[in-house]
C-alpha cells in the first residue's frame, strides 16, 4: 500500500467517525425532540449522515485498508453531555437544536481539516467525495442554525 493511500485512509475514517456521530447525535435529537417535524427532519439527517459513512467506507475498501466502523471518543463524550445536560435544563425545542448545532459545528471543522490534508498531500482520488459531503454538513449546519434562530426568536 502506498503511503498516498495510508494517508487517503486515514482522512476518510476520520469523517467516517464524524458521521458516525452525526448518525447517532441526529438520531438522539430526533428521539429528544417532541415536535414532529423536527423529529423527522432529525431522523432523515441521521440516515443521511448513515449514508454518508457507508460512502466513505466504500472507499476505503477501495483503497485497500480497513474503514472505521465506530463513533469517536469525543463524540461518544458530548451526547453524554447532552444527556446529562437535558436532565436538568430539559429536552426544549431549542435545547435540542443548540447541541445538533454544536456536532454540526464539529463535522465542518473536521470536513474543513480533511479538505486541508486532501490539498497537502494532492490526494485527488478522493477530493470529490469529501467535498461534496463537505457540502451536505454545510447545508445541515445551516438549516440547523435556521431552526434554532427560529426557536430562539419564538421563546
Amino acid at each position: 500500500m502506498t503511503d498516498m493511500n495510508k494517508e487517503a485512509i486515514s482522512v476518510l475514517n476520520d469523517l467516517i467517525e464524524t458521521s458516525k456521530d452525526g448518525q447517532e447525535g441526529f438520531k438522539t435529537c430526533a428521539e429528544d425532540i417532541k415536535h414532529p417535524e423536527l423529529k423527522t427532519l432529525f431522523a432523515t439527517r441521521s440516515a443521511d449522515c448513515a449514508t454518508a459513512a457507508a460512502e466513505l467506507q466504500a472507499e476505503v475498501r477501495k483503497l485497500g485498508g480497513d474503514p472505521e466502523t465506530s463513533t469517536s471518543v469525543s463524540g461518544d463524550l458530548h451526547r453524554r453531555w447532552v444527556d446529562v445536560k437535558a436532565m436538568f435544563t430539559g429536552k426544549d425545542e431549542e435545547a435540542v437544536l443548540n447541541e445538533a448545532e454544536r456536532g454540526e459545528d464539529h463535522a465542518l471543522k473536521a470536513y474543513r481539516e480533511a479538505i486541508e490534508k486532501i490539498n497537502k498531500h494532492n490526494l485527488v482520488g478522493i477530493r470529490d467525495l469529501v467535498e461534496r459531503q463537505y457540502h451536505g454538513v454545510q447545508r445541515n449546519h445551516d438549516q440547523v442554525k435556521a431552526l434554532r434562530n427560529q426557536a430562539r426568536a419564538r421563546s
